[in-house]
């Protein structure tokens, strides 16, 4: 199966709105609640924008459709998508601040293939490139182990507020890239 990786256009949109609850309904549910998930999906877990904008997010197409999408950000904000409440657009200082790895999701039917792994390689090499140093993210649980793999660390648990009370935790990570 090939697999080309390449950057997110406006265009891909509505596909990356169809594959984020594809993927979090199906590869999130060992570790949230059905409530859970869905909540996040309507507040946490949407596109965002500024990433396809800034030009450092990806999708991974194959058999002719997007099956994966991720990316990394120069901004503050560490999670969420484009709309959310408590975003911080302003830019990183690449060498004091880790940029930020975000928002991964793979069609179920292609998990554990490798694609996050190139998209993940591919965003530390275009950080690196722009002089970070780190990467930090806040990574659902699913995501931890393949992060883990990837010489990402657990700093501490975090709590994304959801509607109704209901919260999601997901793990702060960081990495060092770049020879540091």
């Amino acid at each position: 199966m090939a697999i080309e990786l390449r950057k997110a256009t406006a265009e891909d949109i509505a596909a990356i709105e169809e594959l984020i609850p594809a993927s979090v309904r199906g590869l999130q549910r060992e570790q949230y609640s059905e409530e859970q998930r869905e909540a996040a999906l309507e507040a946490v877990f949407t596109v965002d924008r500024q990433l396809i904008g800034d030009g450092t997010y990806f999708v991974a197409e194959a058999e002719g459709r997007i099956v994966a999408c991720g990316g990394w950000s120069r901004r503050k904000t560490l999670y969420g998508g484009h709309g959310v409440a408590g975003r911080d657009d302003a830019w990183l200082d690449p060498a004091t601040e880790p940029a930020r790895i975000r928002a991964f999701f793979v069609h179920p039917d292609f998990a554990r293939r490798g694609i996050g792994t190139m998209m993940l390689a591919a965003c530390e090499s275009e950080a690196a490139a722009l002089g970070f140093r780190s990467l930090e993210m806040a990574a659902t649980l699913p995501g931890v182990p393949l992060y883990e793999a990837r010489g990402y660390r657990k700093r501490e648990p975090l709590e994304v507020p959801l509607r109704e009370g209901l919260s999601l935790t997901v793990i702060r990570m960081s990495k060092r890239i770049g020879g540091a």
